[in-house]
């Protein structure tokens, strides 16, 4: 997980230098969610994605190794970081092996990442690919699902190669980032990161 201060360690971007985020595809709207849509709005994003400070990319590394529409696929074994060094698997619903093609992905997507010199990545959490603190352990449709703490291939991928990436659920490093690209925002202090919150806490029993 990231932490705030290295959130608030971001430069003050200007216009003529946006401060250079790269979005999971899905949470700028684009319909590359694994059943064709963009998984609803996100408004805790809007003023990101909006703001003229900011030089947003967007990449959905599942679309593009599996296409869309796609099944469902979770981790099993391990974490994301597991799965890059061999210990875990990537499976479909069905039983399907996108172990390879995940990888790949997640390379497509550091790739991306190093050549637009991306600041800071903001990504679906939960998602095998993309989940920065929380991720599936095993099929996401068992009887009786579990979580663990951990991220997806593509985030753990980008951790590995030292960059900041958090998830659309961080809200208190979004009250640091809106502070950065709008200087009258007060941040709210109530605010709280996802492995901040009560459900957090009590599910993995911190």
């Amino acid at each position: 997980m990231t932490s705030l201060t290295a959130i608030q360690a971001l430069r003050t971007p200007t216009p003529s230098k946006p401060l250079r985020i790269l979005f999971s595809a899905c949470l700028t709207g684009i319909t590359c969610g694994y059943d064709g849509t963009a998984y609803g709005e996100y408004p805790a994003l809007l003023k990101i994605l909006k703001s003229n400070l900011v030089h947003k990319v967007a990449f959905c590394p599942e679309n593009e190794s599996f296409g869309t529409p796609r099944e469902l696929c979770d981790i099993h074994g391990g974490t994301g970081l597991d799965v890059i060094n061999g210990n875990a698997k990537v499976m479909t619903a069905s039983g399907i092996d996108w172990t390879e093609g995940m990888i790949q992905a997640s390379l497509k997507m550091l790739d991306i990442a190093r050549k637009e010199q991306i600041e800071l990545a903001i990504m679906m959490d939960i998602s095998a690919a993309c989940g920065s603190q929380v991720v599936y352990n095993g099929n996401r449709n068992a009887e009786n699902k579990q979580y663990q703490i951990g991220a997806g291939v593509c985030a753990a991928q980008l951790m590995k190669n030292n960059f900041l990436v958090i998830s659309q659920r961080d809200f208190a490093s979004l009250e640091v980032l809106y502070a950065k690209i709008d200087t009258t925002h007060v941040i709210d202090p109530t605010q709280k990161d996802h492995h901040e919150t009560t459900w957090y806490k009590s599910y993995f029993k911190l």
